[in-house]
């Protein structure tokens, strides 16, 4: 009898590729901020890289109370789904500190985001179809460019100067290149620590009322001034009421884990923003908002803001007072009235970002200039933060920074 064998199992075929990432998450790539704080990460780097706020000022007592209050008031409310729009009692304290700061504010004016970066990425949804023009400052936020990137949009920089952006180049780019919206970070500017005066602000809502131009005005860290008079927002301005969306943010002045962010816009592109972020998260999580509504009923935040502001203060000054010694002839570098950057251009023939192996070898770190810029970048340029570290921490650091450029 013949025993037949039976044929052989075919090779299992090779798995077909998985389809590819959307362009768009490779074009605009990550953050060097983020990749130079993983690198950093050691506890002996002096660190100037991040933009974090300093954690010892934190008021954790305050918040704890706040947290405490609200679970043992409202427990079930606190752990439910809230409205896109936001918590009523946190959106009504938010408009009377927009009150008290000279722009009239109604609560239904607002909507409440998980930080203010994600109000970046709610207007690049509603505003942007890929293709279309943005004009930023240059240099510029970089979490914004990468907003802007990641909704296809044409991101072209308004040349400017140690004050700001250039009313007048700004018509030039917006009668040329038809923009749909121009970001700008007016006060405390990240990177650079500039603000736009008052004169300038005026003429850019002019531009933009004259010539259709939506403006986006970031505010982050207006409230943290240590140093001269307070400038009206660009939305105050006449021209402006209807087309700016003002973006604020309580992570600089309470807490980033919060992530707690706000837009102030007009009713469609509003509307709009409530639409994309039902997309994107549904609500900003309640607990956090009914917290920080407590806090501001129950706590001054105004006082806690002069104490957080005039400890960056002397921390500016210390960093101010050591950079003649760290840094090359031939420097230069702004002189911040607020905020938590100070922006530095070393003499042409230095390359910030070949440079930076270097200095993290001798246990400091800084952030080149480069990535901030939306087109040609200066490569002898770089961003410090100075509000994390102590004084004697800064003159170290500072210290550090010298001798790895001197090498």
């Amino acid at each position: 009898m013949t025993v037949t064998e039976p044929p052989a199992a075919p090779a299992p075929a090779a798995p077909a590729p998985t389809p590819r990432l959307a362009a768009r998450t490779s074009a605009v790539g990550g953050s060097p901020v983020r990749d130079i704080l993983a690198v950093t990460a050691r506890p002996e780097v002096i660190n100037f890289a991040g933009g974090l706020p300093a954690p010892e000022l934190f008021d954790a007592d305050g918040m704890a109370e706040a947290y405490r209050a609200v679970f043992a008031e409202m427990p079930a409310r606190a752990l439910q789904y809230s409205t896109t729009e936001g918590e009523p009692a946190l959106r009504a304290a938010l408009a009377e500190r927009a009150r008290a700061r000279g722009l009239v504010t109604s609560p239904d004016e607002l909507l409440v985001t998980t930080g203010s970066q994600q109000a970046l990425s709610l207007l690049a949804t509603a505003l942007l179809e890929p293709g279309d023009t943005v004009l930023v400052e240059d240099p510029s936020y970089l979490a914004a460019l990468q907003s802007f990137g990641l909704a296809g949009a044409r991101v072209v920089a308004v040349p400017g100067d140690e004050h700001g952006l250039d009313p007048e180049a700004l018509e030039e780019l917006v009668v040329r290149e038809r923009p749909k919206l121009l970001y700008t970070v007016p006060t405390f500017q990240n990177p650079t620590g500039r603000t736009l005066p008052a004169a300038r602000r005026a003429a850019v809502a002019e531009v933009a009322a004259r010539r259709g131009l939506w403006i986006v005005e970031d505010d982050p860290y207006g409230e943290l001034r240590y140093e001269g008079e307070r400038v009206p927002w660009i939305a105050a301005h006449p021209g402006a009421e209807d087309r700016t969306v003002l973006l604020g943010s309580l992570s600089k002045i309470m807490a980033p884990g919060l992530r707690l962010g706000w837009l102030r816009a007009p009713e469609g592109i509003r509307r709009a923003c409530a639409v994309a972020k039902q997309a994107a998260d549904l609500h900003t999580p309640t607990v956090n908002q009914l917290a920080a509504a407590r806090y501001l009923a129950d706590r001054d935040l105004d006082a806690h803001v002069r104490r957080v502001a005039g400890v960056y203060g002397e921390r500016r000054d210390a960093m101010l007072a050591g950079l003649p010694d760290a840094l090359p002839d031939g420097s230069v570098w702004s002189r911040p009235e607020g905020g938590m950057f100070l922006w530095v251009r070393l003499p042409s023939s230095y390359d910030t970002t070949a440079l930076l192996p270097e200095v993290v070898r001798h246990d400091v770190a800084y952030v080149p200039g480069a990535p901030f810029h939306a087109g040609e970048p200066d490569r002898s340029t770089l961003r410090l933060c100075f509000v994390t570290q102590t004084a004697e921490e800064i003159a170290e650091g500072l210290r550090r920074l010298g001798t790895a450029l001197r090498a």
